[in-house]
C-alpha cells in the first residue's frame, strides 16, 4: 500500500507540474520590443530613402538595390527565404513606348500633338480604314441613358463630345465613371466600337513623356478600341458644319447620333518592353503551429525620380518597410532567447503600391504560402511623421488603425487589449470609417490579403498633404520616438498573434466595393 501510494503521488505531482507547464503564459513581448530602437530604424532609413536608392520606383534600378538591401538585412538575421528557396517574388512589368501614329481625313492628314494625341495606354499596335463614322453624342451608357440607342456601331469608328451635359450624374465615381474618358472607352467596347475618336481641350499639347506608363495586365479578354483625342477642329472637319451646333446644345442636353461618310485612316504603333519587379519575403520558422501563418507587410517602392529630381519617399514607406525589419530583428532575437513564435511569422516588403498595389496583389493570386492558414496579416504604409491637420488629442501618441474591425471579431479586442497593456497610445480610428472619403481600406496593400479574407490591421499616420508623394517627403522630417513607439506596438500586436492558441476567426462577412 505504502508503494502504491507513494507511485500515485509522483503521478500526481508529474501531472500537476504538467497542468502548471501547459498554463504558463507566453513571455512578456517587452523585452524584445525593446531592441526596436530610434538609432536601428534611423540607421536603415537613411539607406532605403536615400540618394542612392533614387526613389525606388517599381522595376528600376533604384528599387532593385533597395530590394538587395532587404534581403541581405533578412539573411544576416538568419530568417528562411519564403519564396521556395528564394527570397524574391518577381512579377512582370510592361512599359509601352510609342513608336508612330496617324490620323487622316479623305486622305489629309493631321498632325500629332497638336491636331489629335493617340491613347497609348489602351491602345494596340493597328491600321484600320474607315469609310463611315458614327456620332455617338456624349457616348455615355448609364442607368437610363444609352447614348448609342438606335445607333449601329458594330466595326465601326464612333465619334463623341468631351464631357457630359451639365446636371448629368453618373451612376459611378471614378475612373470607370460612365462621364470618364476610360467608362466612355468601355462603353465603346461593350457596343462593340473599333476605334473611339474623342474630343478634347489643352491643344496643341507636348508629346508626352518617353517612355510611357508602366502596366501588369498585358493580356487581356477583350480588347479595347483604339482611342484618338482630337482638337476641336479636327473633330469639326470629320463631322462638318453641325459640329459647332452639336457642342452647344450637348452643354445641356443629350444630342442624337448620326452617321457620318468620312474616308479616315487610323494608325498606331508602339514598342512594348518586358521589365521586371519584385517582392522581398523571408519568415521565421514557428514551433508546434509551424503550419500556419502571421505576415507583416509594408510597401518599399516609391515615385522614382522626375529628371534629376527625387522622391524620397521616406515616410512613404520608407517607414513602414524599416519597421518590418526591425520587426524581423525584435522576432529573431526572442527565439534566439528561447521565446520564439508558435507560428510561422513571414516579413514582407512589396512593390508596386504606388502603381496600383501590383506587388501584393500578385502575391495574393500567387501565394508562397496557403492564405486559409494566414492568421492575419499587419500592414505598415507610413508610421514615422505626423497629421498636421489631426486637431484633437496628444498628436505625439496616436496612430491611425484601419480594418480592425472587418472580418474577425476578435481582431479588434487583441490589438486594444496589447496597446492598453504596453504602449497606451490612442488608436485612432478617424480612417476606419466606411464613409471616409479618402477610402483608406482600399488604397494600400492589406486590401490584397482583405479581399482574400484574410484579417488586416493596417497602420498608418495620416495624409501629411503638405509632403505627400513628394520630394520633400525626407528622413530629416522623420519623428523617430514616434516612429520606435508605433513599431513596438505593431511588434506586441504580432507577438500576441504569433503565441496564441488559436488562428483569429474569420467570422464577418467580406464587403468589397465593385471596383477600386
Amino acid at each position: 500500500m505504502i508503494k502504491l501510494v507513494a507511485i500515485a503521488g509522483l503521478i500526481m505531482l508529474s501531472m500537476t507540474g504538467m497542468a502548471q507547464k501547459k498554463k504558463q503564459k507566453a513571455p512578456d513581448p517587452q523585452q524584445f520590443a525593446a531592441t526596436i530602437t530610434t538609432e536601428d530604424l534611423s540607421r536603415h532609413l537613411y539607406i532605403i530613402a536615400g540618394k542612392e536608392m533614387e526613389g525606388r520606383e517599381t522595376a528600376t534600378e533604384g528599387q532593385r538595390k533597395a530590394a538587395t538591401y532587404i534581403e541581405n538585412h533578412f539573411k544576416s538575421l538568419g530568417l528562411k527565404p519564403a519564396n521556395n528557396g528564394s527570397y524574391q517574388q518577381s512579377y512582370p512589368v510592361y512599359r509601352d513606348e510609342p513608336a508612330s501614329s496617324e490620323l487622316s481625313l479623305n486622305g489629309k492628314p493631321f498632325e500629332a500633338n497638336k491636331d489629335y494625341v493617340p491613347f497609348p495606354q489602351w491602345n494596340s499596335n493597328a491600321t484600320s480604314y474607315f469609310s463611315e463614322v458614327v456620332f455617338v453624342g456624349h457616348g455615355l451608357v448609364d442607368k437610363d441613358v444609352d447614348d448609342y440607342a438606335g445607333l449601329n456601331v458594330a466595326g465601326k469608328a464612333v465619334l463623341m463630345l468631351d464631357g457630359a451635359p451639365s446636371g448629368f450624374k453618373p451612376s459611378a465615381q471614378g475612373f470607370r465613371g460612365s462621364s470618364s474618358m476610360y467608362g466612355k472607352i468601355i462603353a465603346a467596347r461593350n457596343k462593340g466600337a473599333a476605334a473611339v475618336i474623342m474630343a478634347g481641350a489643352g491643344f496643341p499639347r507636348r508629346a508626352g513623356a518617353m517612355p510611357g506608363n508602366q502596366y501588369i495586365n498585358i493580356y487581356k479578354a477583350e480588347q479595347y478600341p483604339n482611342t484618338f483625342i482630337v482638337a476641336d477642329e479636327t473633330a469639326k472637319a470629320i463631322a462638318g458644319e453641325a459640329w459647332d451646333g452639336w457642342k452647344e446644345s450637348g452643354k445641356s442636353s443629350k444630342v442624337p447620333g448620326k452617321l457620318l461618310k468620312a474616308n479616315l485612316k487610323l494608325s498606331f504603333q508602339k514598342k512594348t518592353e518586358e521589365l521586371s519587379s519584385s517582392n522581398v519575403l523571408a519568415y521565421i520558422e514557428g514551433s508546434d503551429k509551424s503550419d500556419e501563418w502571421l505576415i507583416i507587410t509594408a510597401h518599399y517602392d516609391h515615385l522614382g525620380k522626375r529628371g534629376d529630381v527625387i522622391y524620397y519617399g521616406a515616410d512613404d514607406d520608407g517607414s513602414g518597410t524599416v519597421g518590418v525589419l526591425e520587426i524581423a530583428e525584435a522576432f529573431v532575437k526572442a527565439k534566439a532567447a528561447g521565446n520564439g513564435p508558435r507560428r510561422n511569422v513571414m516579413f514582407m516588403t512589396v512593390s508596386g503600391e504606388e502603381k496600383g498595389l501590383w506587388g501584393s496583389e500578385y502575391f495574393s493570386e500567387h501565394p508562397t504560402v496557403p492564405m486559409d492558414k494566414v492568421t492575419a496579416d499587419l500592414n505598415i504604409d507610413m508610421i514615422g511623421r505626423t497629421d498636421t491637420e489631426r486637431t484633437t488629442g496628444d498628436t505625439l501618441n496616436y496612430v491611425y488603425v484601419v480594418g480592425d474591425d472587418k472580418l474577425s471579431t476578435e481582431l479588434k479586442p487583441i490589438s486594444e487589449a496589447m496597446n492598453n497593456k504596453f504602449i497606451k497610445m490612442t488608436l485612432d480610428y478617424k480612417f476606419n470609417d466606411p464613409n471616409d472619403q479618402n477610402r483608406i481600406y482600399y488604397r494600400s496593400d492589406h486590401f490584397n490579403f482583405a479581399r482574400k479574407g484574410v484579417p488586416i490591421i493596417f497602420y498608418y499616420d495620416g495624409m501629411l498633404k503638405a509632403d505627400y508623394h513628394k520630394p520633400t517627403d525626407r528622413v530629416e522630417k522623420i519623428n523617430f520616438d514616434l516612429m520606435e513607439k508605433r513599431t513596438r506596438i505593431i511588434f506586441e500586436t504580432a507577438w500576441e498573434m504569433a503565441t496564441r492558441e488559436d488562428m483569429l476567426k474569420r467570422d464577418m462577412p467580406l464587403n468589397m466595393p465593385p471596383t477600386r
